[in-house]
């Protein structure tokens, strides 16, 4: 359902969108909002972006998106989600520092509340920038795709997401990651007969057959495939193998189980077409395929924003290599780019956390691009 009114707020304090970024990034994770349970965060959300005359506010679900109509012929998405996956008695968030390095540890620090928070600030406080900006705060991303919230608002309201160019603020430890390499699943199967294993002669045994599936995997030389300038590295993986019933049974079926990971400069066809050659003779089912997104750097938009954070950290863009909802806009034929505070390697962690510098920065280089 789809409303532009005013909710009502949950008895939490109103967050802050002028005050400190370390407070409003403790303010957010400090709210539990594990996947399903984004409600009363959107609320706060919601009611925060609605004081702030120079923004249209909407609403789907849990999903809130707020922009600026100046006027400006370019238009840009900044957007991040709302959710996290569960807690692991890793909140209330706490600053810690090691070796003159000050981090905020807590559930989201890195995944991504961090970045929530500087598109919250900025939403706030750049109420003339220079190109049109659309704000996406998005539910249910840590989940299974159908439920996620920025596929709603694709699905639903396209036009929320119009634009000549996107940011998703997933963590990047603030620099600038392209696009996203695609991905797909597959399950490559062999069969036999059954027997008993004391009569061995008896059956063919289908997990020995898989033995060539294995070997091709172990053989396979993955590329590195350049796009817009950037380097994405692909993968063919076994990622699962079952088989077999019973410790005295010859088994007559196994199913290997691969990943591929491919550059965006091959469609989900073209995937396909590849993983089915490399299996060539064998039984090949595919069980997930998600498209790859280019980054779009030779946009004008994106190559002012990549000048933006070069200045600011002197870190060129480099190649997403996991797959990530910046897809979804390149299925709108927005080109999109990763940038947020943490470490993405420890997303989800138990020790998840965040450097306050990267929140900075992170502040800094979406500002500058957004207002010079």
């Amino acid at each position: 359902m789809t409303s532009t009114s005013s909710r009502t707020v949950p008895a939490h304090p109103p967050l802050d969108l002028h005050g400190d970024l370390v407070d409003l990034t403790r303010a957010l994770c400090d709210l539990p909002s594990v996947s399903g349970d984004e409600g009363p965060l959107a609320d706060l959300v919601e009611a925060a972006l609605r004081g702030y005359d120079h923004l249209e506010v909407l609403r789907d679900g849990n999903a809130v998106v707020a922009r600026t109509s100046v006027g400006h012929p370019e238009r840009v998405v900044v957007a991040g989600h709302l959710d996290t996956v569960p807690i692991a008695d890793n909140l209330p968030t706490e600053l810690r520092e090691t070796d003159g390095t000050v981090e905020l540890w807590g559930r989201g620090t890195v995944d991504m509340k961090g970045g929530v928070a500087v598109q919250l600030a900025l939403a706030a406080r750049v109420t003339a920038p220079v190109r049109d900006v659309t704000w996406v705060f998005y539910d249910q991303e840590e989940v299974e795709a159908e439920r996620n919230g920025l596929g709603r608002l694709v699905r639903d309201h396209p036009d929320w997401l119009a634009a000549d160019f996107a940011v998703l603020c997933e963590p990047t430890r603030a620099a600038i990651e392209g696009g996203c390499n695609g991905t797909l699943r597959a399950e490559v199967r062999t069969t036999g007969r059954a027997a008993h294993s004391g009569r061995a002669w008896l059956g063919v045994n289908a997990i020995h057959g898989a033995a060539p599936v294995l070997s091709r995997l172990a053989d396979y030389r993955p590329r590195t495939v350049t796009v817009d300038g950037l380097d994405y590295r692909e993968g063919l993986n076994a990622v699962g193998i079952r088989g077999g019933i019973a410790g005295n049974v010859i088994p007559d079926e196994c199913v290997v189980t691969v990943n591929y990971r491919f550059a965006p400069a091959s469609s989900p066809e073209q995937a396909e077409a590849h993983v089915r050659e490399v299996f060539a003779g064998f039984e090949v089912t595919v069980t997930d395929l998600a498209p790859g997104a280019r980054p779009g750097l030779d946009h004008p938009a994106a190559a002012r924003f990549a000048a933006a954070v070069a200045d600011l950290t002197g870190r060129a863009p480099a190649a997403k290599e996991g797959w990530t909802d910046v897809a979804r806009f390149s299925a709108l034929g927005v080109p999109a780019v990763n940038f947020g505070p943490g470490d993405p390697s420890l997303a989800h962690a138990d020790d998840e956390r965040c450097p306050v510098q990267d929140v900075t920065a992170c502040f800094e280089g979406l500002e500058a691009w957004l207002t010079s």
